[in-house]
């Protein structure tokens, strides 16, 4: 209702500038970024489709919709949310669907098919969100996140979150596309409208580290390299890590008390990393999470 300001507006049109799209708005964070766009929408017959090991804010935001159908297909399985877009168009071949996906998974630092997901909506002519909050910053040749990475646009996915407290350092989120897209999301977006707007500072902060992210790429090159030399030594030491080309490194541990006995020595040797557990995780895969950044 009130609260927007030059600063907010300036971010805006950077972020639009920086991910391809027409236009931006920020939400106060991502959580509610995400509640808001399938909020807005998704119409009460529509699919949403998720993928099983999304966020639990995009999960949220699916359950909180109370579709028609709501559905999650096997992790980053592409031919499964292609089987079930196929079905929602021969079934009920005027309904809408919208797949939603992270673009890089929190808990395992995976990829999603993206241009998999992306060719399965197009011919279904159907909607694709994506929320890369871990992605800008760290993937793509400018750290423009996942789409670069992947080499996709707006005509690929309409409707791309981000986050501001991960790479960018800061607070709050966005949501980018089509400039009606995003008019339609002002007006129905209910964790936009009756909430408080982030401080003008933290807007004007985030134009800093938006414009170190395009200019500094040595921040980029580092976190890579410590990526790399952390994936060598642990393979070298026989640990399992996951397939994870990302800042985020998980280390399978097993029972929830054997990753938190590990968390707790790492912290006595002065390595603070956060032993994840069920219901986080599923059960039997408790893990270190390592977060790499490029200021170890």
């Amino acid at each position: 209702v009130n609260g927007h300001d030059a600063e907010h507006e300036a971010l805006e049109r950077e972020l639009a500038e920086f991910t391809g799209r027409e236009r931006a708005l920020l939400f106060s964070t991502g959580y509610m970024a995400n509640l808001g766009v399938v909020g807005a929408f998704a119409d009460r017959d529509d699919l949403i489709l998720e993928d099983r090991l999304n966020h639990a804010s995009l999960l949220d935001a699916g359950l909180l919709a109370r579709t028609r159908a709501f559905e999650r297909y096997a992790h980053c399985d592409a031919d499964a949310a292609a089987a079930a877009l196929r079905a929602q168009h021969e079934a009920r071949p005027n309904a809408s669907a919208m797949l939603v996906t992270d673009g890089v998974f929190s808990m395992d630092g995976d990829l999603a098919p993206l241009p998999q997901l992306a060719a399965a909506t197009r011919a279904y002519r159907q909607w694709l969100v994506v929320d890369d909050a871990h992605g800008f910053g760290v993937l793509g040749k400018t750290g423009g996140g996942c789409c670069e990475h992947f080499g996709l646009g707006a005509d690929d996915i309409p409707l791309l979150v981000g986050t501001l407290g991960k790479a960018f350092g800061t607070f709050g989120a966005f949501v980018a596309g089509d400039a009606a897209y995003l008019e339609l999301l002002m007006q129905r977006a209910r964790t936009y409208i009756y909430t408080t707007a982030l401080p003008p500072a933290v807007a004007a902060a985030t134009r800093v580290a938006l414009r170190l992210l395009r200019t500094e790429h040595w921040r980029r090159e580092r976190l890579h390299a410590h990526i790399q030399r952390f994936r060598d030594a642990a393979r070298r030491r026989g640990l399992p890590l996951a397939d994870s080309p990302t800042a985020i490194q998980p280390v399978i541990i097993g029972s929830a008390r054997d990753a938190l006995t590990a968390s707790r020595t790492l912290a006595d040797a002065g390595f603070r990393i956060v032993a994840i557990r069920p219901p986080t995780v599923p059960a039997g895969s408790a893990r270190l999470r390592v977060t790499l950044s490029a200021t170890h």
